[in-house]
């Protein structure tokens, strides 16, 4: 694949070099002039004033607690984040809108420079964290380390050096940051971060994935909420399809994807059962999933021994809604599976998804780096074994708005969404059931 790095973060670098560069203390016993510590859920945030603040509790999880502190850890003026039993807690270092101390140029530490810190994993049996900081206006890059802080736990104090370029992609604004580090945390557990800072130049010794090539590079989930189940549900899979072998009721239309997929199981059961019970479908959907998690899936049985007519595959959002990630490189893994399902099941029509639309209005973030996947994913029809088609048009009123009465959260259908879908789908699926010549063209 291309690079997707500009030659604008090497331009930076040369930029810069002339001058030496002083560390940028982030939080070192108190935030820097025009930052402040805040705690988060995700239905609410309190601004650290004093030596602790516990958020509001969540009404959508009244048993969730986040609360941050300002403690003395040995040598250390250290940071805490104490959390249980939440979706979503955040340990915030943050600038306001309105104080214009609030924003830092950090370019002169790209690309070379490093985030460094001090992480104490006291807990983390049931949860996991991301390292996170912003990346100019609706921006925000985010570095996992969710199986590490599990594996750090219990052992004290750690000095971590994150490479800048971690946290960089093309087109990110880093002239003004007001948000210069977080921690994103989900279950529960407790970390204590100190002496937080960028460095013009330093040696990093916690890696990052690679984010031009991730999406294509297959691997399980590894989400703190899915480490219990997710591997479970695969092996679950592998079950179901050798019991269906065994049976003689192999499906004919299987159905790949993340969350919106297998909720075809819950809140589109009903409509599941009318449409497509009688073709024996199969639901391989998985909530969380980025196209690297289905190609580890499908590389490791989960299509192996079917011989679908129709496999619909949607997938993408968990991309641009986990990491804002670059439509190409979203594209490249949807491009990826396809070509895995063409070698698994080559006698299969494959009906690519339009990615659904997400956010209420049409102009947001996600909502547009949806619609650009679309764009390009849109070319993978050749209209022999792969074809696209955009459902998308059945959600929206007539100025692109999302209804909650769609999609409640403005990303997951419910009964009517799934009816939706089904119906807008339905004319396009039954044409490639229909259809028998294996090496002809079906428009859809």
């Amino acid at each position: 694949m291309p690079s997707i790095l500009p030659a604008g973060l090497l331009a930076l670098a040369a930029l810069h070099a002339h001058a030496a560069t002083p560390d940028l203390n982030v939080y070192n016993g108190k935030p820097a002039p025009g930052w402040h510590v805040s705690a988060a859920h995700s239905e609410g945030q309190a601004v650290l004033t004093g030596r602790s603040i516990t958020v509001p509790p969540n009404p959508k999880q009244p048993s969730a607690v986040v609360r941050v502190a300002a403690v003395k850890a040995g040598q250390r003026d250290a940071l805490v984040l104490d959390f249980r039993d939440t979706w979503y807690a955040s340990l915030r270092i943050e600038g306001d809108e309105n104080d214009r101390a609030g924003a830092r140029d950090l370019r002169p530490y790209a690309p070379d420079g490093v985030l460094a810190f001090d992480l104490d994993v006291r807990a983390m049996s049931k949860g996991g964290i991301h390292i996170q900081l912003g990346c100019g206006k609706d921006c925000e890059r985010k570095v996992p380390y969710v199986l590490q802080s599990r594996a750090q736990a219990g052992k004290g104090w750690r000095h971590l050096e994150f490479a800048l370029s971690c946290f960089m992609r093309a087109g990110d604004d880093f002239s003004a940051i007001r948000r210069p580090f977080s921690i994103e945390a989900n279950g529960s557990g407790e970390v204590a971060v100190a002496n937080v800072r960028f460095r013009q130049h330093g040696k990093p010794n916690a890696g990052c994935p690679d984010y031009r090539t991730v999406s294509v590079t297959p691997e399980p989930l590894s989400e703190p909420w899915s480490l219990d189940w997710w591997l479970p549900r695969h092996q679950q899979k592998l079950q179901e399809i050798a019991a269906r072998r065994a049976s003689g009721t192999l499906p004919e239309i299987v159905f790949l994807g993340d969350s919106i997929t297998q909720g075809w199981e819950k809140e589109g059961k009903d409509e599941w059962a009318r449409r497509y019970a009688r073709y024996h479908a199969l639901n391989l959907g998985y909530s969380g999933d980025r196209t690297e998690n289905i190609l580890w899936r499908l590389q490791h049985g989960e299509v192996d021994g079917l011989a679908p007519k129709v496999v619909v595959l949607m997938a993408g959002t968990n991309n641009t809604g986990h990491r804002q990630e670059d439509p190409r490189t979203t594209a490249a893994g949807l491009e990826r599976i396809v070509a895995e399902l063409r070698q698994r099941l080559p006698e299969s029509k494959v009906l690519v998804l339009g990615i659904f639309p997400r956010d209420a209005r049409p102009d947001s973030r996600q909502r547009r780096i949806n619609d650009d996947i679309n764009r390009i994913i849109a070319g993978l029809a050749d209209h022999r074994h792969v074809f696209y088609h955009d459902v998308s048009p059945a959600f929206l009123d007539a100025h692109g708005v999302l209804p909650k009465d769609v999609m409640p959260d403005l990303l997951h259908p419910n009964a009517r969404g799934y009816a939706l879908w089904g119906e807008a789908m339905e004319p396009v699926l039954q044409r490639l059931l229909a259809s028998q010549r294996r090496d002809g063209v079906v428009a859809p």
